[in-house]
C-alpha cells in the first residue's frame, strides 16, 4: 500500500480556541429558552456573532431582530450576549414583555464599572470600536450624551458636558484633553479588544490626563487575552495562519490582525466548506485557531480540508490518525464557566 502523502508539512491548532464561557452561557441560554417555550422565540441581535450559530438556531425557530418593534406582545424575547443598552431593557419592561438578557457577565462588570463612574461625576473613556453591538450597549449607560457610539460619528462628539466618550485611537485622547481639561478620567473598553492596542492608548491617556483610573482588573475579557496569546504562540511555529470566524466577530478579527502584525501569512476562513487548498498552502506548517463565537465542528471541517480527506473529522479519537500532521499547541488551559441566569428559572414564560 503506497504512503499517503500530504500538500502540507503539518497542521498546529491553538488551544485555547473557540466558544468561551459567555459564548456557551448565551447559546445555552436559548437552547433553554427554546426547551420551555418551544419555538418560535425572538432574539434581539445576533446572540453571538457567528453566523453558522446564528443559522442553526433560526433552523429550530429563532428569530433575530433589531427593532423590538418586530417582537410580537405576547413572544419571549432574549437580549445578546454583546450587552443592550438600558433604555431598550426598560422598552421591553414597558411592553410586559416576557425576556431574558444573555449578556455575557464581563461585559456585565464593564457597564458596572460605567455606573459607578458616572456616579461619581467622573467622565468615562470607553475604548472600543465605533458600531459595534456591545459598544452601542455599554455607550447608551450614560444619560447626556451625543455620541451614542452608532457608525454615525457626531460632528459635537467632544463636548465637555458628555458623560462617555468613545475612544479609537490615541489621537482621539489628544483631542478630548484639549476638551476636557483637568477632569477626572475613568477608563473602560470593550471586552474584544486588540490587547496590544488597548495598552497603547491606556498609556497614551494617562501621559495626557493627570488623574485617571485604570480598570483594576482588564476589562478585556481572559479569552480574548487566551486566544491572542496563543495566537502569538503559534506564529512561532508556523508558516502560514488560519483563523476561524465570521467577518462580524470583532475578537476573530483581532486575531487576524495580531497574525499579520507578526508578519505572518494569514487568511480568515468565515466558511470552512468553502476553504479551498491552494499552492500557496502547499509545503507549510499551518497554524489553526478560532474566533470566541466559532464552533468547534469548524475546525474539524478545516482539518479535513487541509488533508484533502473529506471522511476525516478531527477528534480526540481520532487525532492519532494524522499524529504526524497534527499537533496541538496547548498555551492555557481554561475552566471558567458561567452559570445561567437566576432569571430564566424564575420567568414565567
Amino acid at each position: 500500500m503506497t504512503e499517503r502523502k500530504f500538500k502540507i508539512n503539518k497542521i498546529v491548532l491553538a488551544e485555547p480556541r473557540g466558544f468561551c464561557a459567555g459564548v456557551n452561557r448565551a447559546i445555552a441560554i436559548v437552547n433553554e429558552v427554546l426547551e420551555i417555550c418551544g419555538a418560535p422565540i425572538y432574539v434581539r441581535h445576533e446572540i453571538v456573532h457567528n453566523h453558522h450559530v446564528v443559522n442553526d438556531f433560526k433552523a429550530r425557530g429563532v428569530i433575530f431582530v433589531e427593532d423590538l418593534a418586530e417582537v410580537p406582545d405576547n413572544a419571549v424575547l432574549v437580549f445578546s450576549a454583546h450587552g443592550t443598552a438600558p433604555d431598550l431593557i426598560e422598552a421591553a419592561k414597558a411592553r410586559s414583555l416576557k425576556f431574558i438578557d444573555a449578556v455575557c457577565p464581563l461585559v456585565t462588570k464593564v457597564h458596572l464599572e460605567i455606573l459607578k463612574a458616572i456616579k461619581n461625576q467622573k467622565k468615562v473613556f470607553y475604548i472600543g470600536h465605533r458600531g459595534h453591538q456591545e459598544v452601542l450597549g455599554a455607550m447608551g449607560y450614560a444619560q447626556n450624551n451625543l455620541d451614542n457610539g452608532s457608525k454615525q460619528t457626531n460632528a459635537q462628539k467632544y463636548n465637555q458636558d458628555q458623560d462617555i466618550y468613545l475612544i479609537e485611537t490615541a489621537e482621539d485622547v489628544v483631542e478630548l484633553r484639549k476638551v476636557l481639561g483637568e477632569f477626572a478620567i475613568v477608563v473602560a473598553t470593550q471586552t474584544t479588544l486588540s490587547v496590544d492596542d488597548t495598552k497603547n492608548i491606556m498609556s497614551k491617556i494617562t501621559e495626557v490626563f493627570a488623574n485617571v483610573d485604570l480598570p483594576k482588573t482588564d476589562d478585556i475579557c481572559y479569552a480574548t487575552q487566551n486566544r491572542q496569546d496563543a495566537v502569538k504562540e503559534l506564529a512561532k511555529q508556523v508558516d502560514y495562519i488560519l483563523i476561524i470566524g465570521s467577518l462580524t466577530s470583532s475578537n476573530t478579527l483581532r486575531l487576524v490582525e495580531l497574525a499579520k502584525n507578526l508578519g505572518k501569512e494569514v487568511e480568515l476562513v468565515p466558511d470552512p466548506e468553502d476553504f479551498v487548498l491552494s499552492e500557496k498552502h502547499y509545503a507549510k506548517t499551518i497554524g489553526i485557531s478560532s474566533g470566541a463565537s466559532a464552533p468547534e465542528f469548524l475546525v474539524d471541517i478545516l482539518i479535513a480540508k487541509l488533508l484533502s480527506d473529506e471522511e476525516f473529522q478531527y477528534s480526540k479519537t481520532t487525532t492519532n490518525k494524522y499524529a504526524d500532521h497534527i499537533e496541538v499547541l496547548k498555551f492555557k488551559e481554561e475552566t471558567v464557566a458561567f452559570p445561567l441566569p437566576e432569571t430564566l428559572r424564575t420567568v414565567s414564560f
